[in-house]
């Protein structure tokens, strides 16, 4: 039995999700390099959908007089993210989802990676309007999702390439089948056009693409 909405349990989340997701580990490093270059002062950084945590792990000691808040609907999952970091006094952990952030301009960065994808279009633009208020005016909005492609033909071509990606990683045909057929069932992508709207209607002065690759995109979104 599942212990959140992801494909895997929390225990092995880690251990298989490249089988599933190309380039998952680039999605983390994209994101590290974009906040580099920001050169944030007094850094506080929110991250939901937070999974197991290894985001803000693998960057942690980059920044060590940050503050780092971790958010995840799972309990399961936020338990991991804990066990990673110890006694470390400068991160918090809530077991809330995007949807239910409380924050007003406190952040410089809000991440939110490969966990929107899981909500309706009511849902889903409650999620993102609350990481606008989350953050501070002039700060940076990051996430990555899987996306649909423009057309069905299109589509079409992305899933055969992605199906082709989780064969050669491990996955049988009938696995396959099943993680695909999670698309518009449990999973709900929208086009990069789709993506670039939403967050311009949530009110963000600059919007546009940081990645893309199979059937998964990265945004950055300035308040």
């Amino acid at each position: 039995m599942k212990d959140n909405d992801s494909a895997f349990n929390s225990v092995e989340y880690d251990t298989k999700i490249e089988t599933v997701l190309p380039y998952y580990s680039e999605f983390n490093k994209q994101i590290y390099d974009l906040v580099n270059v920001l050169e944030l002062k007094n850094l506080k950084w929110l991250d939901t959908g937070c999974g197991t945590g290894n985001l803000i792990y693998n960057i942690k000691n980059d920044y060590p007089e940050a503050e780092f808040v971790l958010c995840d609907p799972s309990e399961n999952m936020l338990a991991a993210a804990k066990s990673k970091f110890k006694d470390m006094k400068n991160v918090q952990f809530r077991n809330i989802s995007s949807q239910q952030l409380d924050y007003k301009s406190e952040f410089n960065i809000v991440t939110s990676v490969q966990s929107h994808h899981y909500l309706g279009k009511k849902q889903r633009a409650k999620a993102v309007e609350k990481c606008y208020n989350a953050l501070k005016y002039g700060g940076v909005y990051i996430t990555f999702e899987n996306i649909s492609l423009s057309t069905p033909e299109s589509d079409d071509i992305g899933m055969k390439r992605w199906k082709n990606y989780m064969i050669k990683n491990g996955k049988t045909e009938e696995e396959t089948k099943r993680h695909i057929a999670r698309r518009n069932t449990e999973v709900f992508p929208i086009t990069i056009s789709e993506h670039i709207r939403l967050l311009k209607e949530m009110g963000f002065s600059t919007v546009d693409m940081l990645w893309v690759s199979y059937m998964q995109a990265g945004f950055f979104a300035v308040k």
